[in-house]
């Protein structure tokens, strides 16, 4: 394991278990209290009613600060790689750190504002969190493939984009199935209209999402090779 996490390798895999456990906490005790139907609810509806929106804001902040982290740390690899062999432009690199932190913003949003007490904040901040999220892990896979072979396998670069496209897929009937929901609850019967855009939208919404965590899982081979140097300096006048 010590192995396994040298170098930065530990930050992704961080991101990857911690923002795996909020989800499957803040769901677990959600259902445990009766708050939300087992069956498919919305990521946002496990994280609702106390007490599991204690816990879902907590463990989704931190994620989002884990996610900036590593978002950085790659843009940090990158533009070294890049140096040392020039595969990519600059500004492409940077775009995809903007994008990912504006999606890390919008993580923060959803966070601490439930979507029942401010429905329209917190669906802002899921629309950032998921359109820029996808739109990085899509960024990023054209990088690997850039970079392929001197930084990367094709085999990773292939997983990557697999991913994004996935990613990217789901992303579009989650949002337009969403927009025709007339309204915002947590509980829903198979009998209602609006039933059947709830499912498509919430299996596509647990689809994007761990997709995320599946794609950072694929950087930690790239972040075993990066160190941590703090470096001190004192001037003598």
């Amino acid at each position: 394991m010590l192995c396994f996490l040298r170098g930065m390798a530990f930050v992704p895999f961080l991101l990857v278990t911690w923002s795996s456990a909020a989800f499957i906490i803040s769901y677990v005790v959600a259902v445990l209290n009766g708050h939300v139907n087992p069956f498919l609810p919305y990521i946002s509806d496990t994280g609702t009613t106390p007490p599991e929106s204690g816990i879902f804001g907590f463990m989704i902040n931190f994620s989002a600060f884990l996610g900036a982290a590593t978002m950085y740390t790659r843009y940090k690899i990158v533009e070294k790689q890049n140096e040392t062999w020039y595969f990519n432009t600059p500004v492409f690199n940077l775009v995809s750190l903007v994008l990912g932190l504006v999606g890390c913003i919008g993580m923060g949003i959803v966070a601490n504002f439930q979507e029942l007490a401010v429905p329209v904040v917190h669906d802002g901040g899921a629309l950032l969190a998921f359109v820029c999220g996808v739109v990085y892990t899509l960024l990023q896979s054209i990088i690997s493939y850039k970079s392929c072979p001197q930084w990367n396998s094709l085999t990773t670069c292939h997983v990557r984009m697999a991913i994004s496209a996935v990613s990217c897929a789901a992303v579009v009937p989650m949002i337009a199935c969403a927009s025709l929901i007339s309204i915002t609850k947590l509980e829903w019967n198979p009998k209602e209209k609006d039933y059947v855009y709830h499912v498509v939208s919430a299996i596509c919404e647990w689809t994007v999402a761990f997709g995320f965590i599946f794609y950072f899982l694929t950087f930690i081979q790239d972040f075993q090779s990066v160190t941590l140097k703090i470096s001190t300096e004192i001037n003598d006048d």
